[in-house]
Order: C-alpha cells, then structure tokens, then sequence
C-alpha cells in the first residue's frame, strides 16, 4: 500500500511560479512511476506529466512542455511537478499517481495503481 500526499497548491497570477510535491508512504517508491494529472471544474481528468522509477524517462502533455517540469528525489521518497509561466487555463486541482512498474511510465489513468488527494492550484489573470 502507497499513500501519497501532495502539497504546495496555491494561487498565482499568471506568469508565476509554483512546485507541487507529493510525498509518499512506504519503503518502495523506487519501483513506481509517477504521475501527476488535473482536473478543471465541469472536465475530465487529464494527464500532465509522468515519470520513470528512475527519473531518467519523462513524458509531458503539449500543453505544459517547455513550463513545466517532473522530477523526483527516491531518498526523500517524493515527486516534484515545477510549473512556470502559469497560465489561466492551468487552474485546476492537480493529483499525483504512482503505477507499479519496472520500467517507464503511462499517460492513462488507469494505469495508475494509486492517487493522492490533489491539491488546488488557481491562476487568475
């Protein structure tokens, strides 16, 4: 069992500056990859971005790539999202996700064997 608690939600004018973390539970992060997806009042949750047991493979949605970036510290057993220049449309609460597997990463949510609680994150303009 994984549990995962993410923080450092908040709100910024757009063109600001946030980083999620999501800690999590247990002596096994190493052996997951790690999402993290929104979801935008009255939309559906979608991926954002996702990352390898390594750290080394990475994958991104269009919308984010060149803003935002995942990264992760297995010593401190937590994963980063580090997101720039913050657009309006970025607003949402932002879950991360940890899926069981030895190597690389997916964008389907039901890949994903755990989630955290989400955090908002709101950009006004």
């Amino acid at each position: 069992q994984v549990q995962l608690v993410e923080s450092g939600g908040g709100s910024v004018q757009a063109g600001g500056s946030l980083r999620l973390s999501c800690a999590a539970s247990g002596r096994t992060f190493s052996t997951y990859a790690m999402g993290w997806f929104r979801q935008a009042p009255g939309r559906e949750r979608e991926f954002v971005a996702a990352i390898d047991w390594s750290g080394a493979g990475n994958g991104y949605t269009d919308s984010v790539k060149g803003r935002f970036t995942i990264s992760r510290d297995n010593a401190k057993n937590t994963v980063y999202l580090q997101m720039n220049s913050l657009k309006p449309e970025d607003t949402a609460i932002y879950y991360c996700a940890a899926a069981k597997m030895s190597w690389g990463f997916r964008r389907n949510m039901g890949g994903y064997d755990y989630w955290g609680q989400g955090t908002q994150v709101t950009v006004s303009s």
